[in-house]
């Protein structure tokens, strides 16, 4: 049986690869890639040849029947993609299901690296460790909307264009309020790396007047919570366990009619039972 190893690559500098990435890139028998192109630009830098086979988004399925066989046939398969980690908001989630489902006793390794994500979250003032990633943002407005306001409380990361970007904040503008704070890092690990923070407002008056290109990671930051006296959400949760709702019930129901967060009102209800 052979192994599958799920490879992180360079999000922008390229001697941010690590040794042991290097050396199971150079002795798999394949490297799933996503695109052949960017991928041989990388090896090439390192004079690895081993052999190449495209998977992406588009030919998925596919692959996978062809990955699958390989490991069945004993071979040692390396999936990267174009930068950073695969199946983080890249390819690779389903070959890992698939792979897990028809060859449960194949061995699956991640050789890690660099994250847009944690090199971003590093970079930006945060008050809390907690943050919600939520991939590349919906380009559909009201798609957007319950997203933005569903992780309203929490720090919220996400990717985009660089073309979207400016119709994007426009967009939390008119979702979170024209007093939001939000941070956008560009071209992060490369020579031309920014992180910026401010109002929506700020940023689109930054990037009219400056470049805009590369690739985006960006945040909106948690608002804060409005204070609800605990003595009333003990009186709501009182009289809901009366009616019989239980603990997830209840803090779905006042999480939904008052500013507190849902696992507060949970474990409120259960120190009540």
């Amino acid at each position: 049986m052979g192994e599958l190893f799920i490879v992180a690559t360079p999000i922008g500098n390229k001697d941010d690869i690590s040794l042991r990435a290097l050396e199971i890139l150079n002795t798999a028998d394949i490297i799933a890639c996503e695109d052949s192109r960017v991928s041989k630009k990388l090896l090439d830098s390192y004079s690895i040849s081993s052999k190449l086979l495209s998977y992406h988004k588009f030919n998925e399925k596919q692959r996978c029947e062809e990955l699958i066989q390989a490991l069945e046939d004993g071979k040692r398969i390396a999936l990267i993609s174009d930068a950073g980690m695969p199946c983080i908001s890249d390819p690779g989630r389903i070959l890992v299901q698939e792979v897990k489902a028809a060859l449960p006793s194949t061995k699956i390794s991640c050789i890690p690296g660099a994250s847009a994500v944690t090199t971003f979250l590093a970079l930006v003032p945060r008050k809390s460790e907690e943050f919600a990633f939520i991939g590349f943002l919906p380009r559909v407005k009201n798609q957007q909307e319950k997203l933005l306001v569903k992780y309203k409380f929490v720090d919220t990361v996400f990717f985009e264009s660089a073309n979207r970007l400016i119709e994007t904040l426009e967009n939390i503008k008119l979702i979170r309020g024209t007093d939001c704070r939000v941070a956008i890092g560009r071209e992060l690990t490369k020579l031309y790396e920014e992180v910026k923070t401010g109002s929506p407002d700020e940023i689109i008056n930054y990037f009219n007047n400056h470049t805009l290109k590369g690739e985006i990671v960006a945040m909106i930051y948690a608002e804060d919570e409005e204070q609800t006296d605990e003595s009333e959400i003990l009186e709501k949760i009182k009289i809901l366990q009366e009616l019989n709702y239980s603990a997830k019930e209840i803090s779905r129901i006042l999480s939904s009619l008052y500013p507190v967060n849902k696992n507060t009102v949970y474990k409120l209800s259960l120190k009540n039972f």
